[in-house]
């Protein structure tokens, strides 16, 4: 039966029940609010359903691939299908349409490569890349996979989120990986937040320095990694320190371009020597 409802305009709004479809969301929605997952019972409990009703429809998301269970078979988590659903919808071709030219002023002006790349579970997926013009220097393929671990791309955005989101990536990396979080990674991430990047040797390939700075989106919260993979060429003028201050206005760039409010950036040492140089 079609129910019909007057909208504000006054036109008539017709309301076709659909209460499997209905579940189905319920369920996807508690999940993603639920980064440490959920029992059939626990699920059933909060949708004040039935433990057969929802163990259905849990089974059938599992096999469309949006729920997995945990390793001793207890707990269902949301898996990353949405998100690479999500790849495709015009946020994230928004933040790349926004990226790509800011992306070529950082390697005309380095003369270096960069990348940007997004969590996908256990992994960094890059979804924008740039190459240097010089004939020689180093760069990550688009659309490679690099374990999260292993990525200065991936500890950025990490050390620039919430515990929830950060906690559900790290679950994502142990199921994928079957290790555990390295000791020193808290250590290490809450280091990257008060620097506000990250910079470190690669863990991949030798003479690789990974300068890597996060793009927020409009809550706040890292949703990408903007990287430069450094190599240092003989007569080559461009350092380090150019490289950050580079990366840092880029990163700003894009994120208040994806709607991010961030704060005025402190003016560095030498810019404020210089001023009361000059007051004085």
């Amino acid at each position: 039966m079609v129910k019909r409802k007057t909208n504000l305009t006054g036109t008539i709004k017709r309301n076709y029940p659909t209460p499997a479809l209905e579940k189905g969301l319920d369920i996807l929605e508690l999940f993603a609010s639920t980064p440490g997952g959920l029992t059939v019972s626990e699920a059933a409990r909060m949708l004040n359903r039935s433990v057969s009703e929802i163990f259905r429809m849990l089974l059938c998301l599992e096999q469309r691939g949006y729920l997995s269970q945990s390793e001793n078979r207890e707990k269902y988590h949301l898996t990353l299908r949405l998100f690479r659903l999500a790849q495709e919808h015009p946020p994230t071709k928004r933040m790349v349409t926004e990226a790509l030219p800011v992306m070529h002023s950082v390697v005309h002006e380095l003369r270096q490569s960069c990348h940007l790349g997004v969590l996908d579970g256990g992994h960094v997926v890059i979804v924008a890349q740039v190459d240097s013009p010089e004939a020689t220097g180093f760069y990550v393929k688009m659309g490679s996979k690099v374990e999260l671990m292993h990525a200065a791309t991936g500890h950025v955005i990490l050390a620039h989120q919430s515990e929830a989101l950060r906690q559900y990536a790290l679950d994502e990396w142990a199921r994928e990986t079957k290790r555990k979080k390295p000791a020193d990674l808290d250590a290490h991430l809450a280091k990257i937040h008060r620097r506000g990047h990250e910079r470190r040797a690669s863990y991949q390939v030798e003479g690789i320095v990974n300068i890597s700075f996060p793009v927020f989106g409009a809550r706040g919260e890292a949703i990408a990694g903007l990287t430069v993979p450094y190599v240092k060429r003989i007569e080559d003028n461009v350092g380090i320190a150019d490289v950050v201050r580079t990366l840092r206005g880029a990163s700003r760039e894009i994120s208040e371009a994806m709607g991010a409010s961030l704060p005025e950036p402190r003016p560095s040492r030498r810019a404020s020597s210089t001023k009361a140089a000059i007051a004085r």
